[in-house]
C-alpha cells in the first residue's frame, strides 16, 4: 500500500504585534483513502491566551479567527486537497483524497482581529503568479492607496479568478486568468468606493455593459493592473453577522396534522373533439387531394394529353410484343421514321409531330 507523508506548519500571528506562535504536526496517509483534518480554533486561542497573560492584565477569548492554508511555496493547496471555513468564528476543515504517493508540507496561518474595512478588486489582466512577486503588489497597492485615499491599506489575500469558478482563458495572447485581490484598512471607504453602494451602480452594472471606472476615480498607471469596476466588492466587518440560531431538538416524530382527505378523482374529459381533429380532419383532406388529382386527369386538357400519350405507348408496346413473337416478319411500322401509328401514314422530316396529336384533340 502507497502512503503520502504530510508536514503541517502552523503559523499563529498578532494583529496587533510581530509576535508569531509556530507549530509542527506530521501525518501519514494511504494513497486513494478520504483524509480530513480539523482545525481547531481552541488550540490556537489557547496560544494566544498564554501570550497575552504575559502582556495584559485581561484574557482575550473567543476572538474571530480566520485560517489561510497553502502549500509551501506555492500560493494554493494541492488539487487534491479544499480547506473550507464558514465563518471566523467556526472552526476550518481540510480534506481530499490524495492520489498519488509522495510528500508535502501545508502552512496554516491563522489572522486574528481583522481590518474592520475591506474591498475586493477584480484585475482582469493579471495572473496569481504574476502577483505574487512584491514588486508587482507594491505597484497595484499604490493605485489602490490613491483610490482609497489612504495610505494605511494593507493587502488581505491574493485569489486566483478559476478558484472562484471563472472560465479557463483560450491559450491566446492577451486572454488571461484574472486575479482577485482583497485590501483592508482601519479607515472608512473613500468617496470612490462609496460609489459602489449606491442604486446607480447597481442598475449599470446589473444591465451587463462593462462599466467604465469614474475618471476621478481612476488612478492606474499600467493597463495590465486596472481593475473592474463592477466586480468591486466593499466589506465592513464592524457590522457584524448574528450566528445562525443554534438547532433544536425534537423527538423524532413527526406532528399529528389530523386526517389526511386524499384528492378526488379528475373529471372526465370528453375525447371527441381530439379524434374529429386527430382522424376526421387529415381523412378530408386525403378525399379532396384526391378529388383535385382525378380532375386535373380527367376534366383538363392537360390530363387528357397524358392519357393519350400513355395509351399510345401502351400500344406501341403491345405491337413490338407481338411481333417479337415472330422473328420472320418485317419489322413493325411504329419502327419506322416520322410514322403515324393512328393513320399509317409516314409523313415528311420537316412536318411538325404535333399535328397529329392535334387533329385528335380536335
Amino acid at each position: 500500500m502507497s502512503f503520502f507523508f504530510f508536514f503541517f506548519y502552523f503559523h499563529s500571528v498578532f494583529a496587533a504585534t510581530l509576535c508569531e506562535i509556530s507549530a509542527e504536526i506530521k501525518f501519514t496517509i494511504a494513497v486513494g483513502r478520504l483524509f480530513t483534518y480539523e482545525v481547531m480554533r481552541e488550540n490556537f486561542q489557547s496560544d494566544f491566551d498564554s501570550y497575552s497573560q504575559k502582556l495584559y492584565t485581561g484574557v482575550l477569548h473567543n476572538d474571530p479567527m480566520i485560517f489561510k492554508c497553502n502549500q509551501q511555496g506555492y500560493p494554493d493547496l494541492p488539487e487534491w486537497l479544499r480547506f473550507i471555513q464558514r465563518r471566523p468564528s467556526e472552526n476550518g476543515f481540510l480534506y481530499g483524497t490524495p492520489t498519488t504517493p509522495g510528500k508535502t508540507f501545508i502552512e496554516i496561518s491563522l489572522t486574528e482581529k481583522m481590518l474592520p474595512y475591506q474591498a475586493e478588486f477584480f484585475i482582469e489582466l493579471r495572473e496569481v503568479e504574476k502577483v505574487l512577486p512584491s514588486s508587482v503588489q507594491s505597484e497595484i497597492k499604490q493605485d489602490l492607496q490613491k483610490l482609497w485615499d489612504n495610505e494605511a491599506l494593507e493587502i488581505v489575500n491574493i485569489t486566483n479568478a478559476l478558484d472562484r469558478g471563472g472560465r479557463v482563458p483560450l491559450p491566446l495572447a492577451g486572454h488571461y486568468e484574472g486575479v482577485y485581490v482583497k485590501v483592508g484598512s482601519k479607515k472608512y471607504f473613500s468617496r470612490c468606493l462609496q460609489r459602489v453602494m449606491t442604486p446607480q451602480y447597481q442598475r449599470q452594472c446589473a444591465g451587463g455593459d462593462k462599466v467604465k471606472v469614474p475618471g476621478e476615480c481612476h488612478f492606474c498607471k499600467i493597463p495590465s493592473n486596472c481593475i473592474t469596476w463592477c466586480k468591486t466588492k466593499l466589506f465592513d466587518r464592524t457590522k457584524m453577522e448574528p450566528a445562525p440560531p443554534a438547532p433544536t431538538m425534537g423527538s423524532g416524530i413527526l406532528e399529528d396534522e389530523g386526517y389526511f382527505d386524499p384528492p378526488e378523482s379528475p373529471p372526465s374529459r370528453d375525447y371527441f373533439p381530439d379524434y374529429i381533429v386527430t382522424v376526421i380532419v387529415p381523412l378530408i383532406i386525403a378525399v379532396l387531394l384526391c378529388l383535385l388529382l382525378a380532375y386535373i386527369m380527367y376534366g383538363r386538357r392537360e390530363g387528357v394529353i397524358q392519357l393519350y400519350h400513355q395509351q399510345t405507348i401502351h400500344g406501341n408496346t403491345e405491337e413490338l410484343r407481338s411481333m417479337a413473337s415472330q422473328r420472320a416478319v418485317p419489322p413493325p411500322l411504329s419502327t419506322l421514321p416520322m410514322f403515324n401509328s393512328r393513320t399509317g401514314e409516314r409523313a415528311s422530316p420537316l412536318q411538325s409531330d404535333s399535328i397529329p396529336l392535334i387533329m385528335a384533340q380536335q
